[in-house]
């Protein structure tokens, strides 16, 4: 038979096993899901510890009550970010930090607010007093009054606010010799305060003066202890001087009378007063040399 009459062989198509691979699918999901419904049963899957750090005046009970998460919760189901914004809703919290530590711990890292002085609440209980003058009980036993109190002002005074906002862009240093702060806003210096040392020294200044002020209190009651000059009234204004307490309520009454042009600094009226002829040398030469440092 010719070459040319021969019909090629047909090869018959290989049947494809595609059952046995649809089943090797199946059986990898299936182990998968079943690893993945153990594993979210298992003690892996839970949180196992909450950690709190950096409050002093916020007890921790409070700040592990608003983060709404407990030791048994799923550690997979919580958000960092939702706890932060839960914690920063407590007062005296300024920022909140959150992070997830495999297996099952919360750090939650806290900052308060910058505390700036004390006041003694309507009840008798101590309250801080924050930057911006909120007011807020504290709660941790044991803390020590390492702040100047304040006493004496209205909880809806402006000058407090104001008082508050500048004791927090002070360093903290330069109040630890101050014991407590009282107003004592006269015609001329509508923000005046008065305020009492650990050293025996009543200090006048205004509100609007601290930034400077401040800076040269303790080498001014430096200078003087170093003159033997123990206690009275160290007035730092337009000029800074020193002279004995007055005990002459008379006396005392026309100190801050009359009112005079408005000074340079913040458009504050400038005190007529003069420095006290009963100063001694030592003080106006102390004064002078504090000024200028």
């Amino acid at each position: 038979m010719p070459a040319e009459d021969r019909l090629p062989v047909i090869k018959k198509p290989a049947v494809r096993r595609r059952s046995s691979k649809k089943l090797l699918l199946f059986l990898f999901i299936f182990f998968i899901t079943l690893l993945l419904v153990l594993f979210f049963q298992s003690s892996l899957s839970v949180i196992t510890r909450v950690e709190v750090d950096g409050q002093q005046l916020v007890s921790e009970s409070s700040i592990r009550q608003a983060s709404g998460v407990k030791p048994g919760d799923h550690f997979f189901s919580v958000s960092s970010g939702a706890i932060e914004a839960q914690v920063k809703g407590l007062h005296m919290i300024e920022t909140v930090d959150v992070t997830k530590h495999f297996p099952g711990v919360i750090h939650i890292q806290v900052k308060e607010y910058p505390k700036v002085a004390y006041q003694i609440g309507d009840n008798g209980q101590v309250e801080v007093l924050l930057a911006d003058a909120s007011a807020a009980p504290v709660t941790v036993q044991g803390v020590a009054l390492d702040m100047p109190i304040l006493s004496g002002w209205a909880p809806d005074d402006p000058m407090k606010v104001k008082l508050c906002q500048m004791m927090a862009s002070l360093a903290p240093g330069y109040f630890k010799d101050i014991s407590e702060i009282k107003p004592a806003p006269t015609e001329s210096y509508p923000d005046k305060v008065r305020m009492y040392t650990r050293s025996q020294y009543e200090v006048q200044t205004t509100i609007g003066y601290m930034p400077e002020k401040m800076k040269n209190l303790a080498a001014y009651i430096a200078n003087l202890q170093d003159n033997k000059i123990s206690g009275g009234v160290i007035k730092m204004l337009d000029a800074d001087w020193h002279s004995p307490f007055d005990n002459d309520p008379s006396k005392a009454a026309k100190d801050g009378k009359g009112a005079a042009p408005a000074g340079k600094d913040g458009g504050q009226a400038k005190d007529t007063a003069k420095p006290p002829a009963s100063a001694s040398p030592g003080t106006k030469n102390g004064s002078k040399d504090t000024s200028r440092n």
